[in-house]
């Protein structure tokens, strides 16, 4: 069939199982031909194309509250939900997200870009359902690796106080973006091998019957709860949870999957429906790769499964080369460990795992553990490197302020993905750290501008006795060329391209400080740049020279402009009555949606022709 076509998933209900199994094969080749045009998440969404297909046809979206934990293996369910026709626009600028999007379509109930939200939020519509004396379903898809971080875990403790009905969907591929880890995995795996739904069959036909497309399915079943509990042996870390449990089943078998969904429909209370699913199902290269390195992609070649942008010659990703020069300096200092929320292929410490593995732990999707457990090692004499996305370190906010800081324990933190991140949109801007941490007494946040500059500040993280955050971007960084070794002072700024009858100071930081020299110096613009490496503690001589200088000052920020490099110059500028007046560019408060770093910074008014333009202004 035509998938562009589909305006809503009702149609399912009329087709027979072996359309079903064409319509997933369908489906199937659509994503790998579109997400390999686009990029986007590819092996999470093959998984869950029977999944997703089953789930519709049982229940009624969007009256049963149907959604992902994360969403971005919700990709089947938009082309279900008449979404098909966007996807050649799939994560571009103004295009369709690559999530649920409660803006896009009535059928996304829920939207999140971080997990473990779902099972809270499914608790909260159950709640509400009931207290509005309403009738629908409640249907929260919850992964392994998802299900193993703390919200989820608390969520749940409540679902089973509770009691209120709702329907968990356990998606176990034994992945989250690498393999799992921790005790929760090992509980996993005995559930797995446990008495399956297909072994428990024959002992429930006398419940079934035929439904319209000829294939048995289970009827609304009076009996059905105590039926459950007497053919399951036992439901593992659920039971424990007061959560009853069915599973596991194949997540690949429509017939299945359709009979299960459809009786656990009149379940009393909250219950786990155990699918057994294969990340990236349907493609090679997917199913065998277990480090997740199919998980979002670009655009590749379907044929070859490699890349079409290979990184060029002389250039590493900002991850790659700090996860290099942190691996050499484990090498003199064998009290630097190495510390990963489920993040391992994504900051590219694989390589400091493979050769340090005592001093190697990634902890799952749990940042607020990473982060004391960070501090432990920390007061217990080592020094740990906690590597985090921004837009995840914010869920360890307490942990930072409480155990790191308070205590003044130098747990160095590698701040990946700052800035704006392009494709993934709202929710993976890392752009939030710089103003929640710097509040923070006894922390210093920093951020090199190139290769050379980082290796220096990881070297002066490392030599000193405090926390200290180094933030770096996604993307590339010039790694070739001989290294210049600079010992950092902490606090400290350089001047770039100062002469004399320069009019205009722009004061940045990161990469944007060499991509504004470059134009500055062919132009011959009368502009001196600062290179603000250092958020906190600011260069306060620097600052008090430049307000004196009479020149025009402009804050070039590419963060939020609350909290940012800007607020903290005009706080100390106030507190010392320090005359200032400077021009800030950043980002506004409110959330940016996805696009390429280039659209996004011309729509929001932070593009470099701006900022040029407001430094050679007259007055």
């Amino acid at each position: 069939m035509n998938l562009n076509d589909i305006k809503n998933p009702e149609f399912l209900k009329s087709m027979n199982v072996n359309e079903l199994k064409e319509l997933s094969g369908e489906i199937r080749k659509f994503l790998i031909d579109n997400i390999s045009k686009t990029g986007g998440h590819l092996a999470s969404n093959l998984g869950v194309v029977e999944l997703t297909i089953a789930l519709h046809y049982v229940f009624s979206s969007p009256e049963d509250r149907l959604f992902f934990d994360v969403g971005h293996q919700c990709y089947t369910h938009k082309i279900l939900t008449g979404r098909a026709s966007q996807f050649p626009t799939l994560r571009h600028y103004k295009g369709m997200s690559g999530f649920q999007k409660r803006c896009e379509s009535e059928h996304d109930v829920w939207e999140a870009g971080h997990s473990s939200t779902s099972l809270s939020a499914a608790l909260g519509m159950a709640i509400a359902r009931d207290l509005n004396h309403e009738n629908y379903h409640v249907i929260p898809v919850i992964g392994d690796g998802a299900l193993s971080s703390g919200m989820a875990l608390e969520a749940l403790n409540e679902i089973g106080s509770e009691r209120r009905n709702m329907i968990i969907i356990f998606n176990d591929n034994k992945m989250s973006i690498s393999r799992n880890v921790g005790g929760l995995t090992s509980g996993f795996s005995r559930l797995r091998s446990s008495k399956s739904y297909t072994k428990i069959k024959a002992g429930m036909k006398k419940n079934l019957r035929s439904n319209s497309f000829g294939s048995s399915v289970y009827s609304a079943l009076k009996t059905f709860k105590d039926t459950i509990r007497n053919a399951v042996i036992d439901g593992g870390v659920f039971e424990e949870f007061n959560v009853d449990y069915i599973g596991p089943v194949d997540g690949h078998n429509l017939h299945d999957l359709i009979q299960v969904l459809t009786a656990v429909k009149d379940h009393e209370g909250p219950i786990v429906v155990h699918v057994i699913t294969t990340k990236g199902k349907g493609y090679q290269p997917c199913e065998i790769d277990r480090e997740g390195k199919w998980h979002g992609v670009g655009p590749f070649d379907i044929a070859s499964g490699k890349p079409l942008a290979e990184i060029p010659a002389g250039y590493d990703s900002w991850a790659g080369m700090i996860a290099h020069k942190l691996s050499e300096m484990a090498e003199s200092n064998e009290d630097i460990v190495a510390i990963t929320p489920a993040m391992m292929t994504g900051s590219c410490l694989q390589k400091f795992f493979a050769k340090y593995p005592e001093r190697s732990f990634d902890c799952g999707i749990a940042e607020e553990h990473a982060a004391t457990f960070a501090a432990g090692l920390a007061i217990s004499g080592k020094r740990p490197f906690l590597d985090v996305y921004s837009s995840f370190l914010q869920r360890a906010y307490d942990q930072i302020n409480h155990d790191i800081c308070r205590m003044d324990l130098p747990v160095v933190i590698g701040i990946d993905h700052a800035g704006l991140v392009g494709d993934d949109g709202e929710t993976h801007h890392g752009v939030f750290d710089v103003g929640i941490l710097r509040p923070l007494p006894n922390m210093i946040i920093s951020q090199p501008k190139d290769a050379d500059e980082a290796e220096n500040l990881l070297n002066a993280a490392f030599a000193q006795n405090h926390p200290f955050a180094i933030r770096f971007p996604k993307g590339l960084v010039r790694t070739d060329g001989e290294r210049s070794f600079e010992e950092i002072e902490i606090g400290t700024w350089t001047k770039i391209n100062d002469l004399p009858e320069n009019k205009a100071y722009i004061l940045t930081y990161g990469d944007l400080v060499d991509i504004v020299a470059e134009k500055v110096s062919v132009n011959e613009l009368p502009v001196t740049i600062i290179n603000c490496r250092f958020f906190k503690p600011l260069d306060t001589s620097m600052i008090e020279e430049i307000a004196a200088s009479g020149r025009k000052i402009i804050v070039y920020e590419s963060d939020m402009k609350a909290n940012g490099l800007a607020s903290a110059i005009l706080e100390y500028a106030n507190d010392e009555e320090i005359p200032i007046h400077l021009k800030r560019f950043g980002i506004p408060d409110k959330y940016i949606h996805q696009g390429s770093l280039k659209q996004l910074r011309k729509e929001i008014h932070i593009d470099l022709s701006s900022v040029i333009e407001e430094a050679l202004k007259e007055g």
